[in-house]
C-alpha cells in the first residue's frame, strides 16, 4: 500500500470509516499476535509431552531389559515377560545404537547423533538428573525420534557390562549405548492441526464480533452526536438560527453540545448587534453623503467666489498701484507725501500677492493649473530667486547662503512653478527669521535619483503640535502679538504659502517635508524628479478635506473665544 493510498484512507475519509479501519486493524493485529503466541505455546507443550513420553519409554525399556537378563526366578520371569508384552503393545519402536565399530549405526544421521553423545554435546534434561538426550522430527515420515544416552554409572554397572559386552576397557561414565525410541507423529500432528483450525476459527469469529461491536460503538456513541451537530450547523448556515443541539449522552459530547449552543447564542446576539450597528451606519452614511454633497457645492461656490472676487479686486488694485507709481515719480512731493505714496505701493503689492495666492489655490483645487515643461538648470533658478530676495534679507541683516552640489543633471520641469516654490519658502524663511539670522539654500541629488531642494533657517521654529497643520490652508504657527489676542497674528499673510508649496510639489510629482524645533529654526526639504514624465492629477477629495479642516479650525477658534 503506497503512502498516497494510505493517506487517502486515513486523511480523506469520514470519521466513522477511519475509526472502523484503525480499530479493526489494531484489533486484528492484537488477536493475530495473541492466538499465534497461544498456538506456539501449545505446540511446545505437545512436543514436550512427546519428549517426556520418550524418556519414560526409555526408562521402562532399560528396566525390563535388566530384569530379563538378571532375574533367575521363574515366577518373576513370567511377570517380567508379561510387562514386556504389555510395553510392546504400545505404538512405538526402539533400538539401541552402540559405539563399537562392529555395531555401527545404519545411516549418517544416527552416526552424527552417536558422535554427539560421545563428544558430550548433547542436551540434558532440566530436572538435574544429568540424563542426556536429543530428538528429531520427521514430518515426511510422520514420526518422532527420541535419543537418550546410556552410560556406565557406578562400579557395579561397569563390572557388569565389562563381562556382558566383553568390553574390558569400559570405564565409569563411558557411553554404553544410545536408546532410540520412534513414536508415530501422525496423531500428534492431527491434534496440532485441529488445534490450529480451532484457534483460527476462534480468531475469525472474535474479529468479526469485535468489528460488529466497533461498528455499533463508533456509529451510535461517537458518530451519531457528531452528525447531529453537523446537521444543526448546516441548518444554521442555511438561515435557521433557531436550531439548537440536543445531545443527552451525559459525557463530553453533551458538554460539546452545550458549548455549541452557548456559542450559537453569542453569535445570534452579536448578529443582532451587528444588524443594529449596520442600520445606524447606513443612517450615518446617508447623512455623510448629504454633507459631502453640501461640501462639494460649498467648495464650488467658494472657488467661484474667490475667482470672481480676485478678478474684480485685481483691476482696481492694479490701477491703485499704477497711480501710486505715477505719484512717486512727482518730484514736488514732500517727505511726508512720499512716505504715504510708499505705503500705498507696499500695501497694494502685498494685497496683490495675497490675491494671486488665492487665485493659484483656486486653480489648483479646480484642476485648471497647467504644467508647462521645459529644460532648465536649478542653479539659475536658485540664483535668480536669491537675487530677488536679497534686498529683504539685507534689510533684516540676514545672511543668505547657497550650497549647490556640482554637476547636477538638467531639470525637465515647470520652471515657473519651481520658482514659485522656492520663492514661497524663501519669503517664509525671511519673514520668520529674526534680524541677524541665517538662511541656507542647498540643492543635491539624493540616493533615489531625485532633486532635493533644502531651505533651512535659524528662525523662531514651529512647535511639534503645529507641524502637522502647517501645510494646511489659512494656517500659521501659533505665534500671536504681545497683546495676547489669539485672533491677531504677529506675522502678516494669508497662511496659504506653504499650502501652495505642497500642492505644487504634488503637481510636479514630488513632496515637501518639514523638520523644526522651537527657537532653533526650520528646515523644509522639497523632493522633485529631474524629469517629469507626465502631469500628475491631484485627488478630487483634497478640496473637501481642506474645507472640512477649515470649518473645524474656525469652530475651534470661535469656541476658544
Amino acid at each position: 500500500m503506497s503512502y498516497r493510498s494510505f493517506k487517502r484512507v486515513l486523511g480523506e475519509t469520514s470519521l466513522e470509516r477511519k475509526c472502523r479501519f484503525l480499530f479493526g486493524a489494531c484489533l486484528l493485529l492484537l488477536i493475530t499476535a495473541s492466538f499465534w503466541w497461544y498456538g506456539e505455546q501449545t505446540e511446545k507443550l505437545i512436543y514436550k509431552r512427546n519428549r517426556t513420553t520418550g524418556r519414560v519409554l526409555v526408562e521402562a525399556i532399560m528396566g525390563l531389559r535388566h530384569m530379563e537378563k538378571l532375574e533367575t526366578r521363574e515366577e518373576f520371569k513370567e511377570m517380567v515377560q508379561s510387562a514386556s508384552e504389555s510395553l510392546r503393545n504400545q505404538e512405538y519402536t526402539w533400538n539401541s545404537l552402540r559405539p563399537e565399530a562392529n555395531r555401527a549405526p545404519r545411516d549418517a544421521i544416527e552416526r552424527a547423533v552417536l558422535q554427539r553423545f560421545k563428544s558430550g554435546r548433547a542436551e540434558e534434561h532440566d530436572d538435574g538428573s544429568g540424563v542426556e538426550w536429543t530428538e528429531r522430527h520427521l514430518p515426511k515420515h510422520a514420526v518422532y525420534e527420541y535419543y537418550q544416552a546410556v552410560r556406565a554409572r557406578g562400579a557395579v554397572c561397569v563390572s557388569c557390562h565389562q563381562g556382558v559386552d566383553r568390553n574390558p576397557d569400559l570405564a565409569e561414565n563411558d557411553l554404553i549405548a544410545v536408546i532410540k525410541v520412534t513414536i508415530p507423529d501422525a496423531p500428534t500432528q492431527a491434534d496440532l492441526n485441529y488445534n490450529k483450525a480451532v484457534l483460527l476459527s476462534t480468531a475469525i469469529i472474535t474479529v468479526f464480533l469485535a468489528m460488529i461491536a466497533a461498528y455499533i460503538i463508533v456509529r451510535y456513541v461517537i458518530v451519531k452526536p457528531l452528525k447531529h451537530l453537523r446537521d444543526v450547523s448546516d441548518a444554521i448556515s442555511h438561515g435557521d438560527i433557531q436550531q439548537r443541539a440536543e445531545i443527552r449522552t451525559g459525557d463530553e459530547f453533551e458538554e460539546l453540545g452545550l458549548a455549541f449552543n452557548r456559542m450559537l447564542r453569542h453569535l445570534v446576539a452579536a448578529q443582532d448587534d451587528l444588524l443594529e450597528a449596520n442600520t445606524s451606519l447606513d443612517t450615518k452614511v446617508d447623512e455623510l453623503a448629504q454633507l459631502n454633497m453640501r461640501l462639494m457645492e460649498m467648495n464650488q461656490l467658494k472657488s467661484q467666489f474667490l475667482t470672481t472676487m480676485s478678478h474684480e479686486l485685481r483691476t482696481p488694485l492694479n490701477s491703485i498701484i499704477g497711480f501710486s507709481d505715477v505719484l512717486s515719480s512727482i518730484k514736488s512731493l514732500d517727505e511726508k507725501q512720499q512716505r504715504y505714496v510708499l505705503n500705498i505701493q507696499k500695501s497694494g503689492k502685498m494685497l496683490l500677492d495675497m490675491i494671486n495666492d488665492i487665485l493659484d489655490l483656486a486653480k489648483i483645487e479646480s484642476g485648471k493649473m497647467d504644467v508647462r515643461l521645459a529644460a532648465f538648470r536649478i542653479e539659475h533658478v536658485i540664483g535668480a530667486q536669491c537675487d530677488m530676495a536679497k534686498p529683504l534679507a539685507e534689510k533684516k541683516n540676514i545672511d543668505l547662503e547657497t550650497v549647490i552640489a556640482p554637476r547636477l543633471p538638467e531639470l525637465y520641469q515647470d520652471q515657473g512653478k519651481v520658482q514659485q516654490i522656492l520663492n514661497n519658502l524663501l519669503s517664509n524663511a525671511i519673514k520668520f527669521t529674526p534680524e541677524g539670522g541665517r538662511i541656507v539654500i542647498s540643492a543635491r541629488q539624493n540616493a533615489s535619483g531625485e532633486l532635493e531642494l533644502v531651505v533651512s533657517d535659524t528662525g523662531v521654529g514651529i512647535a511639534p503640535e503645529d507641524q502637522t497643520q502647517i501645510f494646511e490652508k489659512f494656517r500659521q504657527g501659533e505665534t500671536v502679538v504681545p497683546s495676547g489676542d489669539p485672533l491677531t497674528r504677529e506675522y502678516s499673510g494669508t497662511g496659504l504659502g506653504l499650502s501652495i508649496v505642497r500642492e505644487l510639489c504634488r503637481l510636479l510629482g514630488g513632496d515637501v517635508t518639514l523638520q523644526s524645533e522651537v527657537g532653533r529654526g526650520s528646515t523644509f526639504t522639497v523632493r522633485l524628479p529631474f524629469v517629469l514624465a507626465r502631469s500628475p492629477r491631484l485627488q478630487l477629495a483634497t478640496p473637501k478635506e481642506e474645507l472640512v479642516r477649515a470649518f473645524e479650525y474656525e469652530r475651534t477658534q470661535l469656541a476658544e473665544t
